[in-house]
């Protein structure tokens, strides 16, 4: 496929967003198997994010906040769309992080709560750095969401991926990377996130019965835990047991002796009691990089649908680039997701289910 590049760049977020989503649906697995195509996006997305910053630059001179931030919000869309489309061994990639990390450091200039970098304290488990953006309601006590970046990235770069999302739901977010959550002992995890729920807790901004959890990649899995790990958790994006539930499975020898209803049976059963752990509603992203695949998440959804379960699912448009690599629309995906989570969060927490 062909993509020019945008030849003047207003600071449309809902524009700029529509245009990077509907790039990353008409890549073809032959268009992004080819280096020397991903290299010229590369260039133009991030090119394009460059030319979104001057026009911030440009609307902060003149004192337009509210267009400069919406300038920002675009560059950081820009920017990780970029990120995605070169390989993961080209050094632009990191100039792009840098520039991601650069905006998110300016940013707080233009629409007047900036990001904080906030300090967990976990006791004997040490102490570490997250990001906190509050929900920018004053007065008022809003919903807040624990956000765990995948194995590869740092929690800044999953902050940049999502403040265009996130911004004007009326929701904090507390994002703290992969390693500082998963690089625990037994057990260690769930303590460490409840730390990061407690921080949220006491915040006068926060109201504490509508915080939820949501983990990307490998850490949909460390979701889960702790979603069955601390029952003050109101809404959760996660594997809902899927990885587990996988490595479980493979162990069990005894289930090879049975027929395949009686089979299908006890996998359903077990899949079904393992989404109802959480004391609260679940959503499972599938496919991507993510630990869920996309069969057997729409099996997960079929058996909690059987039990009664709220459990729903979101499958992003994918694009296969060879045998290890993939991208996918993170543009619609983060949509869902964050949409789903507005609404759960919006509600006050249910009283606990019974797991039978």
């Amino acid at each position: 496929m062909e993509f020019g590049a945008w030849p003047h760049v207003r600071g449309n977020l809902a524009s700029a967003r529509q245009n990077a989503s509907a790039f990353l649906d008409g890549l073809l697995p032959e268009d992004y198997r080819a280096q020397l195509a991903r290299q010229n996006w590369g260039t133009t997305w991030a090119g394009t994010g460059d030319a979104y910053r001057r026009l911030a630059d440009l609307n902060i001179s003149r004192k337009e906040y509210d267009e400069a931030t919406e300038a920002w919000l675009c560059a950081l869309t820009a920017f990780e769309v970029a990120r995605r489309v070169v390989a993961d061994d080209d050094p632009r990639r990191a100039n792009v992080s840098a520039k991601v990390e650069n905006c998110l450091q300016r940013i707080g200039l233009c629409f007047g709560h900036e990001v904080e970098c906030v300090q967990i304290a976990c006791g004997d488990l040490g102490a570490f750095l997250a990001y906190y953006l509050p929900a920018g309601t004053p007065n008022s006590r809003a919903p807040a969401v624990i956000c765990v970046s995948n194995e590869e990235e740092k929690g800044v770069t999953l902050l940049g991926r999502l403040l265009p999302v996130v911004i004007g739901r009326g929701m904090s977010v507390l994002v703290v990377s992969h390693e500082h959550i998963a690089n625990q002992a037994r057990g260690g995890s769930q303590i460490v996130l409840s730390h990061c729920l407690d921080h949220l807790s006491v915040r006068p901004d926060v109201n504490s019965g509508r915080i939820g959890i949501y983990g990307d990649g490998l850490s949909a899995s460390l979701a889960t835990d702790f979603a069955v790990y601390d029952r003050r958790i109101a809404a959760a994006v996660c594997d809902g047991g899927i990885w587990n539930w996988t490595r479980s499975r493979k162990s069990i020898d005894w289930m090879t002796s049975t027929d395949d209803g009686a089979e299908r049976n006890m996998e359903s059963g077990h899949r079904s009691r393992l989404a109802r752990l959480p004391n609260c509603p679940i959503l499972v992203v599938a496919g991507g990089r993510g630990v869920v695949s996309v069969s057997e998440a729409i099996k997960l959804q079929s058996d909690c649908m059987a039990a009664r379960i709220d459990v729903d699912l979101v499958v992003p448009q994918l694009i296969r680039g060879g045998v290890c690599e993939e991208v996918d629309n993170f543009v619609s995906s983060d949509a869902c997701t964050f949409r789903w989570l507005e609404q759960k969060l919006a509600r006050e927490p249910t009283p606990e289910r019974v797991v039978g």
